[in-house]
């Protein structure tokens, strides 16, 4: 049955309006409602205790006059709005509410507004109903042990790593019989990435060993000296160059093979040293259609730009034993429901300047982990030459960022996050290069159809970049070995995708809205081949790193996103849902009045069956220059002048602060099965980024300022959430207690979900997740009191000390 919970309280959104704010009479300050059904024992959760009139430990629970009757698995084709907004759409046996009209419901004339939605049974995400409570950490406890079930060092380095071969790629069509009406292009994809991992089993061993190209590509070291090979076939000729051999074009000349690879090798020199010493500079002197060239090695694993230098030189990097970092730690065991930390390791300092990977290690990883996340997601790994691009306009892809250090710096910062028991998560980049032709790829044997597709189609002109040739055989040996590379030699414990729409559209989804409709996923305009790789690599990484987390930026929903590849699908575990960071942003602009709940709610749940997304309610975008964050979208320049606590608030500040934290709140609980946040918003980090940068010349001579190259605005400014005298630390403290609410119950990934009300009146939304209920009130002006709430099961619920006090 369905209960009601009444007599309680819900506090309107403070208005910006004095005479709305006089409404409250005096009840305090908030706006949100979590209810948690009492289970027989009580799992501790470390939080501050709350404020007396805030506690109901002992709610009156009525009957309702809804009877859920449970029904047989879904029908994968429809969506979770589809099934809250129209459950009669659905097939028969779908979990329906059913009216037995009750008279002691007081909202009966509602009954559109109870919705339900749940998983099929079938490849659900489990969660354990009780959580070991031990599992918890209180704020600013390391967990330097390694986590229950997580795998050794030497075990992980012992365990055979195999590739699965392909399934029969047909079980889409169970999960959503409409697939079946674009069976022809679906199964032809299928077709195309089985005689692709055919081929590769055939002339290459097996995808095992394809992805292994830095083994054979670059500088390998051996016992007897060092071999370099690059594959450039349009070159016409080919030498190694560097400090090794005084730059000198005529010392180490390479020769071709008929694939267009080029090779030499180096023997050691007489007294047994390498002919390349350790931090040595090099480049491949070319002979190209577009004349003489020298260039960084594509594969090459470290790359440094001098002081005064514009061009960067590639850095032959093999330590001795004794200086390499040997890890000590193990991965962390993937976590059911993933909360992840979104950073920049540049840009990450309180400072003006470029921070470094020992200082993130020190500093910022016991604040992720003091917060309560269990991911962190890093950005601008891959080396790049333009400071400002964010990391997005790759040059080097093997490569780590040299501005925050040395490969072995980044090494320690990884180990220490999984000594903490944080995932760590790389932000990758294989959906376009940089155009740079002087320190990356483009250009690199002297014609635009190397790495690349040739003319208009190899290049993006929103991006100004270049975009790869998925179906050309060394693209996806670079491509898929680099994704390995990361996981084996640095041990990412999965990826972040960047700009995957991109990737599987000829259109690149530009100048494109994707309604839904599936003819815009299957037809002429998808990029098979890029499609495949993506099948290709998300083989690679849950075949060889079983635990690895593989996270896709999509926009356009395409459908099998985040299907096993062995069914059919792209692989990928989750989707960025970015609908929702527009939805907010959408609504910031309009009047509270204006906002729809039933907007909120839709824009929130509409996700595929079985595909998985990480919700967030603002990233990286939504903090650069040229837009705006949420909190300042909320509080604009009030921020600067009212956010100590020793002087009152402004109205833009009390309501600011609310819809802050409902914002974020809303977006975990309904908005995916995992959840992100970019560092610094968690407080409501004031102002923007933006990155050093001078005047730009345009074409024409049209000309846009730089900012005198200043820091000043790329740094994060963690000090405002942690001064306890302001009210970013009020605002950081909810965030740190969503975290651990979150990491308490296991509410994100809780196959229990149930929207009962989406009010327009009253502004109200209520769902259950988990064992929680849920209740937020977007009215502008109106409280409620003895407010009736639908739950599920009966008994006694209380307000979960851990957001008592927000």
């Amino acid at each position: 049955m369905v209960y009601s919970i009444s007599a309680m309280r819900s506090p309107s959104v403070p208005s910006v309006c004095n005479w709305c704010r006089s409404t409250s009479n005096g009840i305090r300050n908030t706006n949100i409602s979590l209810l948690l059904k009492k289970e027989p024992f009580y799992r501790k959760v470390f939080a501050r205790m709350s404020s007396p009139d805030s506690d109901s430990s002992s709610l009156n629970v009525a009957t309702s006059n809804k009877v859920l009757v449970p029904g047989g698995q879904g029908d994968g084709s429809l969506s979770l709005t589809d099934q809250l907004e129209n459950p009669e759409t659905g097939l028969e046996d779908h979990l329906v509410l059913h009216d037995v009209n009750d008279p002691t419901i007081e909202h009966e004339k509602k009954l559109e507004d109870e919705e339900k939605f749940v998983e099929p049974p079938s490849r659900c995400h489990e969660i354990d109903n009780e959580q070991d409570s031990a599992s918890s950490t209180f704020a600013g406890e390391a967990a330097s042990a390694p986590i229950d079930g997580t795998e050794s060092i030497e075990e992980d380095e012992a365990r055979t790593r195999t590739i699965p071969p392909p399934g029969t790629g047909q079980r889409i069509y169970e999960i959503d019989p409409l697939l079946n009406n674009y069976r022809e292009h679906l199964d032809y994809r299928y077709g195309q990435y089985k005689r692709l991992r055919d081929t590769i089993d055939k002339y290459e061993g097996g995808l095992e060993v394809f992805s292994r190209g830095y083994e054979k590509f670059g500088f390998t070291r051996s016992a007897t000296g060092i071999t370099y090979r690059e594959w450039a076939p349009g070159a016409k000729s080919a030498a190694l160059i560097g400090d090794f051999n005084n730059w000198n074009p005529n010392a180490d000349i390479m020769t071709q093979n008929e694939f267009g690879i080029w090779e030499i090798f180096l023997p050691n020199n007489a007294d047994g040293s390498p002919p390349i010493p350790h931090g040595s500079r090099v480049k491949i002197r070319m002979d190209t259609p577009s004349g003489i060239k020298d260039s960084i090695p594509a594969w090459i694993k470290f790359s440094v730009q001098a002081p005064g230098e514009i061009p960067y030189n590639g850095i032959y990097y093999d330590p001795p034993e004794e200086e390499k970092y040997v890890f000590k730690h193990p991965r962390p065991k993937k976590p059911k429901s993933i909360r992840i930390y979104e950073s920049h390791v540049g840009m990450s300092s309180t400072e003006p300047k470029i921070n470094t990977y020992a200082n993130f290690r020190d500093d910022v990883l016991p604040r992720i982990k003091r917060l309560g996340y269990n991911a962190v997601q890093i950005m601008a790994i891959q080396e790049h030459s333009y400071y400002a691009s964010f990391g997005y306009h790759v040059t080097n892809f093997f490569a780590p960022s040299s501005r925050c250090g040395t490969p072995d710096d980044l090494k320690s910062l990884i180990d220490r996050a999984h000594e903490l028991g944080l995932l760590v998560l790389m932000d990758i980049v294989h959906s376009h290069a940089s155009n740079n032709v002087l320190d990356g790829l483009n250009m690199f044997d002297g014609t635009d159809s190397h790495y690349f597709h040739s003319g208009s189609r190899g290049y993006h002109w929103m991006w100004d970049s270049r975009l790869f040739n998925y179906g050309s055989w060394e693209v996806l040996r670079f491509l898929l070995s680099n994704a390995r590379w990361w996981l084996e030699e640095y041990r990412f414990d999965g990826f972040r995708f960047d700009g995957v729409t991109s990737m599987m559209y000829t259109h690149h989804g530009l100048q494109v809205a994707f309604t839904g409709n599936y003819s815009e996923y299957f037809g002429f305009t998808t990029d098979v081949d890029a499609v495949i790789y993506l099948m290709l690599v998300n083989d690679v990484i849950h075949g060889l790193f079983p635990e690895a987390v593989s996270i896709g930026e999509d926009v356009s929903g395409m459908p099998t996103f985040c299907i096993p590849v062995e069914d059919g699908g792209v692989g990928f575990d989750y989707r960025l849902h970015m609908a929702i960071a527009d939805k907010w942003i959408e609504l910031l602009k309009k009047r509270d009045e204006d906002w729809k709940v039933g907007d909120i709610v839709y824009t929130l749940t509409n996700r595929r069956w079985l595909e998985k997304c990480i919700a967030y309610a603002e990233s990286h975008d939504q903090a650069l220059v040229g837009d705006k964050t949420i909190a300042f979208w909320l509080m604009d320049k009030d921020m600067y002048e009212f956010m100590a606590l020793d002087r009152p608030a402004t109205p833009l500040i009390d309501r600011g602060i609310a819809l802050h934290k409902m914002i974020r709140l809303i977006t975990m609980g309904l908005g995916g099965e995992g959840y992100l946040n970019f560092m610094g918003n968690e407080f409501g980090h004031p102002e923007w980024i933006d990155f050093p940068r001078g005047d730009q010349h345009l074409h024409g001579g049209k000309v846009i300022p730089g900012n005198n190259f200043s820091f000043d605005k790329c740094r994060r400014r963690f000090d405002l959430g942690d001064a306890d005298y302001l009210r970013y630390h009020g605002m950081q403290e909810f965030d740190q207690a969503m975290q651990h609410l979150e990491e308490t119950h296991g509410f994100m990934t809780s196959e229990h979900q149930y929207v009962s009300r989406k009010d327009e009146g009253d502004r109200i939304i209520v769902f259950e997740r988990g064992n929680l209920v849920f209740v937020f009130n977007f009215h502008w002006s109106n409280s409620y009191s003895d407010y009736r709430v639908g739950c599920l099961k009966p008994g006694k619920y209380k307000a979960p000390k851990i957001l008592a006090t927000i």
